[in-house]
């Protein structure tokens, strides 16, 4: 198994681009189920959850080659199977995303549980019901069973602004007879980046960017080509290390809008940063301090959905948070399990308090040592890693495969900035 040695305390500088939205290029790999020719896809990231999605595709009868380092092309024609791979659909969560491409073009597909990371309890019910309000029936039997004798459009509200419920939802309703408004849904960067994927291939939906969208089904989509969004998630991550480690670092091909919340809120931590219409400067020799609320009160940073602070990043904003001066609550809304990893900072030097399972106080700054993790999920690895880079001596993160999952080349791109990190059979 694959560790990080990593040697801390140096200052990272330099430029690095974004790579690809991940939680983008997922959905859109799938979504080329519905289309009737070639799509090419350019800016997709080369990580192991877009590897299993495209063994995926090949697997359901697609014709999928990567053409590029980040470019794959997708010839959906020759899809034919709808029974998913149970060994390739635990891999990741994202395998069930092509349940509403597959039941929208065949009228059928049976989908195992899916894997994924273990944050918490992860519903499929909201797939289900939009399934169901859709025509399909659902039969669940160890697998998924949905069939459908064609599906129609309908008003629904989803019972929770699900990420990947809302784009299951969108991809069926696509090819639906009439239209369908889909009220409660989620609209985080990516779904925007599905539905415009869609739409490049004549969907028809309006409302994009917003919770209530309005899908008239269409007979086909054709093919065509589409560039992957940049990732919000990743930036941000640079953004933190770059704040800790105390270099200037340059993020480049970044979307201003996609990081609407996530500025003001890694501005209570202290960060300052420089967004332009398509990059992002942190400035060397950040002076990290807790912004209070008025009165000197403990200010907060809490997740929830779109456009609230991304949930993905309470891991990396509490390790920003182990370096700045004050106490600051973070209230992780979403995952039940997403902050136990608090346990590792706290072995490294951390001053954390895990109040519940959502909650925790931080107390900074605390001067972290190097020690031996273990990822357990992909943000909970990248914020070990920027723990680590800030850290007094050696540190070996184990199971890096969960962060290769979701980091396109992560140890060489850190490289390129100046940190000592090195790949190694541990």
């Amino acid at each position: 198994m694959q560790s990080f040695v990593i040697e801390g305390g140096r200052q990272l500088s330099g430029t690095v681009r974004a790579s690809g939205n991940k939680n983008g290029a997922l959905p859109i790999l799938a979504a080329c189920v519905l289309a009737t020719d070639e799509v090419r896809l350019s800016n997709v990231p080369r990580i192991r959850d877009v590897e299993t999605m495209v063994e995926l595709l090949a697997d359901v009868g697609a014709g999928v080659e990567w053409t590029g380092p980040n470019e794959v092309l997708v010839d959906p024609r020759s899809v034919g199977k709808t029974d998913l791979d149970p060994e390739l659909c635990r891999e990741i969560r994202a395998s069930f995303l092509l349940a509403g491409p597959l039941l929208a073009r065949f009228g059928r597909v049976a989908v195992p549980p899916p894997g994924g990371d273990v944050i918490g309890r992860r519903r499929l019910d909201t797939h289900v019901h939009a399934f169901a309000a859709l025509g399909a029936d659902i039969a669940l039997d160890g697998v998924y069973e949905l069939t459908a004798n064609g599906l129609t459009g309908t008003r629904m509200y989803l019972d929770e602004a699900s990420v990947m419920g809302t784009e299951n939802a969108i991809m069926a309703s696509v090819l639906a007879d009439g239209e369908t408004v889909l009220g409660h849904a989620a609209c985080e960067p990516h779904i925007q980046d599905l539905c415009r994927f869609l739409v490049s291939l004549g969907a028809r939906i309006e409302g994009i960017g917003s919770n209530v969208l309005h899908i008239r089904g269409v007979p086909e989509l054709t093919g065509g080509e589409y560039r992957i969004g940049p990732d919000h998630i990743e930036v941000a991550s640079f953004v933190g290390l770059a704040a800790v480690t105390g270099g200037e670092v340059v993020v480049e091909d970044v979307e201003p809008d996609d990081l609407i919340s996530i500025v003001p809120s890694f501005r209570k931590l202290g960060i300052e940063m420089e967004v332009t219409d398509s990059r992002v400067r942190v400035p060397a020799g950040q002076d990290l301090r807790v912004e209070d609320d008025f009165g000197g009160q403990i200010p907060k940073i809490e997740s929830g959905v779109w456009p609230a602070f991304p949930a993905d990043l309470t891991s990396i904003a509490v390790t920003v948070a182990t370096q700045a001066q004050g106490t600051i609550l973070i209230f992780e809304k979403m995952f039940e399990s997403r902050l136990f990893f608090v346990d590792k900072l706290v072995s490294m030097g951390a001053r954390i308090i895990l109040c519940d399972p959502h909650r925790v106080v931080i107390t900074g700054p605390a001067t972290l040592y190097g020690e031996r993790l273990e990822s357990p999920d992909i943000r909970a690895g990248m914020a070990m890693v920027i723990a680590a880079l800030c850290a007094e001596g050696t540190s070996t993160i184990g199971n890096i495969r969960q962060i290769d999952r979701g980091y396109e080349r992560i140890d060489e791109r850190l490289q390129a900035l100046g940190a000592a990190i090195e790949r190694a059979d541990l």
